[in-house]
Order: structure tokens, then C-alpha cells, then sequence
């Protein structure tokens, strides 16, 4: 009879293997990688931006494996919490792009002469949840 462990490790393992597998391709397919850097003109750090996804991804595993806490003041929050939101913000950007979601947005709403105000009501509004959720929950 297989120990209850084991079964327990390999749909862990397997589970994990499905959730790495998923985001490896998203990021492969869309080429997310490759238009940030474009976007930010600094193609010849594509290395460097793949090294550091790959480590932020296997650093974030092993502390939330192991639930490792960390104790930092208060000062450390704003620009943890600045770099994260960059990161999540260039990401969606990247998407958004590569995927046209604004043009054909604005194509079925009939606004394509406000694209700029649409883009800017999507940051908005984003900027101002962010702010909701994390001034009062």
C-alpha cells in the first residue's frame, strides 16, 4: 500500500508542475517577456529580465513552501509595494498590447477617437481600487 505522504507529494508536485507549465507558456507565447523589454528599450537585458522572473518565481515558491514571514518596518512597504505594482502594471500593459484589447475595444464601443481616455480611465480606476482596497481592508 502506497504511505498517504506520498500520494500527498505527487498531487502536489503534479499540481505544481501544471500551474509552472501554464504561466511558462504565457509568458512564452505572448512573448511578454521580449515587449517589455522592447517597450523599455533595453532589449539586450532580455537575459537579465528572464534570470529574475525565473528567480522572483522559484524565491516566491520557497517562502511561501516553507511560510517563511519576513519582519521589515514600515519604510520597506512603499517601495516593495511600488516595485510589485510596476511589475504587475508593465505586465498587464505588455498583455493588453500584444493581445490589441484597446483598439478592439474601442472599435466595438465606437470611441476610437477617445482611446486616450479610455486608456486613462482603465489606469484610474485601477489606481483608485488599489488605493480602496488597501486604505480600508
Amino acid at each position: 500500500m502506497i504511505p498517504e505522504w506520498f500520494a500527498l507529494v505527487f498531487i502536489g508536485l503534479a499540481g505544481g508542475l501544471a500551474v509552472g507549465s501554464g504561466f511558462v507558456a504565457f509568458i512564452t507565447v505572448l512573448d511578454i517577456v521580449p515587449r517589455l523589454a522592447q517597450m523599455s528599450r533595453t532589449e539586450g537585458k532580455i537575459h537579465s529580465y528572464e534570470y529574475a522572473l525565473t528567480a522572483g518565481a522559484v524565491v516566491s515558491t520557497w517562502v511561501d513552501f516553507f511560510d517563511w514571514n519576513g519582519h521589515l518596518s514600515g519604510w520597506w512597504s512603499a517601495p516593495l509595494g511600488l516595485f510589485a505594482g510596476c511589475f504587475v502594471g508593465l505586465l498587464a500593459a505588455a498583455l493588453t498590447e500584444v493581445l490589441n484589447v484597446l483598439p478592439i475595444l474601442a472599435k466595438r464601443m465606437q470611441v476610437q477617437h477617445a482611446v486616450l481616455h479610455l486608456l486613462m480611465a482603465m489606469v484610474f480606476g485601477k489606481v483608485a481600487g488599489s488605493l480602496f482596497q488597501w486604505l480600508l481592508f
